[in-house]
């Protein structure tokens, strides 16, 4: 054998071996277990809002489920598209998701120019449950009923300012709904949060708001406050006492689900273990406690069947914003 046919043989059998660690290698990567190292929980609006509350009330027990720190992370802005955008873009391996809501589909529609796609970038983990929102109004406003604040804005059309977590935000999209379909002339105060939106109707800057129950429900007794209507089809088990707005306006329904989407892409077998571990965690009676006291009723459902529901409420969505006439932009 020449010294050059030499060389040539131990070149090609030194790339084998290269090739052949580096195919070990990819297999080792493929088969790690996930997670093995925190996972960060991105948020789309600030805290002390739904689901900020929400992923402070199941991060610590989800965490001890999958062996890891549950990391939030707020990233508010431009009614959640900020955080939406973010995850989107972010690397499909389970280590960044968000915890989302109807905000989430509502922004397809809300928005013209999205950078990423509401449906087709994000993969549905976890379902986690649905709660509906209540109207809250000023105590300056007299009105004790839906019927009768629709009866009182009607007569001072531009006169009236509702409070919203944000342009985009579910909040805002639930007012304008209303306003489409009783036919209301009011002027939009989008804030950063529901937080700061409940703080302007509690101050009197803004007359009127639908807010999320966990929101809302701790100024029931509130004096600088009423709760009015709530936006379920039916009376809320949360709300005794308070009517569905659709008792005074027929056909008004609003509720949102909340669940943890990841990039789209991300592996079926780190989905499949997210919902699992998550679905365990909703049945735990102290975490069931926390989500009631939040107005949240829990449930889980599996990947398939979460991924039709978010296909289905996007196409609920797109109808309610063209109803509401809202825009974003």
């Amino acid at each position: 054998m020449s010294i050059r046919s030499y060389k040539g043989s131990l070149t090609w059998a030194r790339r084998c071996l290269l090739l052949g660690a580096a195919l070990l290698a990819g297999a080792a990567h493929a088969s790690e277990p996930w997670p093995v190292k925190p996972i960060r929980l991105v948020i789309p609006f600030t805290t002390g809002g739904v689901q900020d509350t929400l992923a402070r009330s199941i991060s610590n027990e989800l965490g001890a489920a999958l062996g890891q720190p549950v990391i939030i992370e707020n990233r508010p802005g431009a009614g959640g598209t900020v955080a939406s955008n973010f995850v989107a873009k972010s690397a499909p391996d389970g280590y960044t998701l968000i915890l989302a809501a109807a905000s989430h589909n509502i922004n397809g529609t809300l928005y013209s120019k999205l950078n990423y796609d509401p449906v087709k970038d994000f993969v549905g983990a976890a379902y986690i449950g649905n709660t509906s929102y209540i109207m809250v109004v000023s105590a300056s406003v007299p009105a004790k009923s839906v019927a009768e604040f629709i009866s009182y804005a009607k007569a001072r059309p531009g006169q009236l300012n509702y409070a919203t977590a944000g342009s985009g935000s579910a909040t805002h999209l639930a007012m304008a709904y209303f306003n489409g379909m009783a036919g209301l002339d009011m002027t939009h105060i989008p804030t950063k949060g529901a937080g700061d939106a409940m703080t302007e109707v509690l101050a009197g800057r803004s007359q009127v708001m639908i807010n999320a129950n966990n929101v809302a429900l701790p100024f029931a007794k509130d004096p600088r406050v009423r709760l009015l209507g709530v936006t379920s089809g039916k009376a809320s088990p949360f709300v005794p006492g308070v009517d569905p707005i659709a008792a005074a306006l027929p056909g008004y329904v609003f509720d949102s689900w909340f669940g943890l989407l990841a990039p789209a892409g991300t592996p079926a077998d780190i989905v499949n273990k997210l919902n699992a571990e998550m679905g365990k965690v909703l049945k735990r009676a102290e975490v069931i406690e926390r989500l009631n006291r939040q107005g949240i009723e829990g449930g889980s459902m599996a990947p398939e069947a979460f991924a039709q529901l978010l296909r289905q409420d996007f196409e609920r969505m797109a109808r309610v914003v063209k109803t509401s006439g809202a825009k974003a932009d």
